[in-house]
């Protein structure tokens, strides 16, 4: 059987489930299958089957405690679930990250509201409380619970003690209290509960993290009804900031949403997403960890919540840029284009081979190696995004203006040189057309913030960069062959990144070239309105396998339809767009050929597409 044949096996023939509570049930969910929770340090996901099998305690970036989404014998879960045969839904809980997932049986109607706390308390903050209340609604149920915890990517062994009455589940390195309102067991290893409920009953599992000052506490009934409160009333005064009052509110706002679960909250950092290693293709190797603050991601993340009005989030990642923008050998430049989410510059990358990885597509990475790439483009990005916050929400420190002249003096210097490029290729480096254009945004936006507030600048040495920027993208992004502007310099390869050209208005919206452009990359690369980002057999990009469709590059693909006048074209893309999220508004990194998602899950990078497109077809519309 061939590579390619072996894969469609596995695409099409699930694998089946044979752990406990799970009999003939698929051992791998579809990703879209998932609600996200969080409390702003940490995040877990939730299946459709009422299993959480992502979570890793107090970090986003810390070893997982669940991680059966990437391997489903040894990755440990928590399932929570009626015993009896069920259909199910899932929803949000309205203008909330609280999750409710809902069984229908035969007997009665039962649903679990999961969620974490997100308290001031600098201690109880410690506790990372995750909360899984079980309600039956509807006549009677019985349900059963399974936790069964893997630390260290399930590679740390544990063992469970008692402490106030409640199992402990304890590694070298963690600790975790299950306090639950109804009787638990265990076998030193792993914990149940076998339990029923009847109609307007309810039970309440929390697990929290435990040591030093924080010590195991129960999670009475009462209790969880006032986190519960507590938490809805956190969620619906955060939202009510927001100025969007557009055609797409409720796909805005779950955009925004999941765009705050992904911030870290003691320094502002931004994760382009909460997992790592889900893969891009079933059987392929493009899996990577996403668990921290790409600058190009986070910055753009700053314009999207800007311009919703969420400023104070904004300043938070401007803040953490401030702190961390300097490495301490800046051979490739005085950014990296990522940064772990408490600021380190160190993200090693290695595999963990005892992890099969989602339905057998290994590997399973921890860490990042892209981190010491050459990635030009995230200069526009930062500036760009520091421009904004000048003009939107108050005027940059004087220390601030500093630290961008240094950026612009290095990008002047350096500008032309090949990098990775935005797709972070592992194919070697080339002059791309996007690191130039952002290079230029970076120049152009630095040289507004100089003259509108009459600051001091080297506006000749800058403007000489920038136009000669502008002109080598003019002569030889160009492609006369192709009647297109290309991926890198000299060649004929089109590429999705070159639809920021006119959203970052480098050029008209309605130039003849850049029109010729927009009609070219929908000839090529444009599926129903999915949009790929290359053709990686007409430009190797150093992976083997294949690709699903970029789901930022799609919103792009809108705006620049909105921004060209072809505003019904850009609206049905758009609603097209919107029929690939999953059942709950989320997307992952790409859409599949069927439709599927992949990738990393949620991902930040494509709600801050949905929202910026939203945006500015709502205002294109009138």
């Amino acid at each position: 059987m061939t590579a390619e044949a072996e894969a469609r096996r596995t695409e099409e023939v699930p694998d089946v489930a044979r752990g406990p509570g799970s009999i003939g049930a698929p051992r791998y969910l579809p990703l879209s299958e998932h609600g996200l929770i969080g409390d702003l340090r940490s995040a877990a996901l939730v299946g459709t089957n009422g299993t959480i099998d992502w979570y890793c305690c107090g970090r986003f970036d810390a070893p997982s405690v669940f991680a059966s989404i990437l391997d489903a014998e040894k990755g440990g879960s928590f399932e929570l679930a009626p015993d009896v045969p069920t259909r199910t839904k899932q929803f949000y809980f309205p203008d909330t990250n609280v999750l409710i997932t809902r069984f229908f049986a035969e007997d009665g109607v039962g649903e679990i509201q999961d969620f974490m706390p997100i308290v001031d308390d600098s201690r109880e903050a410690d506790r990372h409380r995750l909360i899984r209340r079980v309600v039956c609604v509807r006549g009677s149920l019985p349900f059963h619970a399974y936790v069964s915890p893997r630390f260290g990517y399930g590679a740390d062994p544990h063992t469970i003690r008692t402490e106030h009455g409640c199992p402990v589940f304890e590694s070298a390195s963690l600790a975790l209290a299950l306090t639950s309102s109804v009787a638990v067991e265990n076998d030193g290893r792993d914990a149940w509960s076998l339990f029923k409920l009847h109609e307007g009953e309810s039970a309440v599992f929390a697990l929290d993290q435990v040591g030093g000052e924080v010590t195991p506490r129960r999670c009475a009934v009462a209790e969880a009804e006032e986190l519960f409160e507590a938490t809805v009333r956190y969620w619906r005064r955060w939202l009510s900031r927001s100025r969007y009052r557009g055609r797409w509110r409720e796909m805005v706002h779950r955009s925004a949403l999941t765009l705050k679960l992904l911030t870290y909250a003691p320094t502002g950092a931004i994760v382009a997403a909460p997992t790592t290693s889900l893969p891009e293709q079933i059987g392929g190797e493009r899996n990577w960890d996403y668990r921290y603050a790409w600058i190009r991601d986070a910055a753009f993340c700053v314009y999207a919540l800007l311009r919703l009005g969420f400023t104070d989030e904004a300043q938070a990642f401007m803040n953490f840029m401030t702190e961390h923008l300097y490495l301490s050998e800046p051979s490739a430049g005085p950014l990296q284009i990522m940064y772990g989410i408490d600021g380190r510059c160190e993200l090693p990358e290695r595999e963990l081979p005892h992890l099969e990885g989602y339905r057998g597509s290994g590997p399973v990475r921890v860490g990042n190696d892209a981190v010491g790439q050459l990635q030009l483009d995230i200069y526009g990005a930062l500036i760009d995004s520091v421009y904004l916050y000048d003009k939107w929400r108050e005027p940059i420190s004087s220390a601030h203006w500093d630290t961008v002249c240094d950026l612009v003096d290095w990008v002047c210097e350096n500008w032309d040189r090949p990098d990775e490029g935005i797709w972070e290729t592992r194919g070697g480096r080339k002059d791309f057309l996007y690191s130039r254009l952002m290079c230029w945004v970076a120049i152009e936006r630095a040289m507004r913030m100089a003259q509108r507030r009459g600051l001091p600048a080297d506006m000749v040495r800058w403007a000489g960069a920038r136009d000669t920027i502008y002109r080598q993208i003019m002569r030889r992004g160009w492609s006369a062959e192709r009647n297109a502007f290309v991926q890198h310099l000299d060649g004929n390869v089109l590429d999705a990144s070159v639809l920021m050209m006119p959203l970052a208005k480098f050029i008209s919206p309605t130039d003849p070239k850049w029109l010729s452009t927009l009609d070219a990359l929908g000839e090529e690369l444009v599926s129903d309105s999915l949009v790929y980002r290359y053709d990686p057999q007409a430009s190797p990009d150093g992976l083997r396998g294949e690709e699903g469709t970029f789901s930022i590059c799609s919103f792009w693909y809108v705006e620049a339809l909105s921004r060209a006048g072809r505003l019904e074209d850009a609206q049905l893309a758009f609603e097209k767009m919107l029929t690939y999220a999953n059942h709950l508004g989320l997307y992952a990194e790409e859409i599949g050929r069927t439709g599927e998602q992949r990738g990393n899950f949620p991902q930040a990078f494509t709600h801050l597409g949905l929202i910026s497109a939203a945006f500015n077809l709502d205002r294109a519309l009138g």
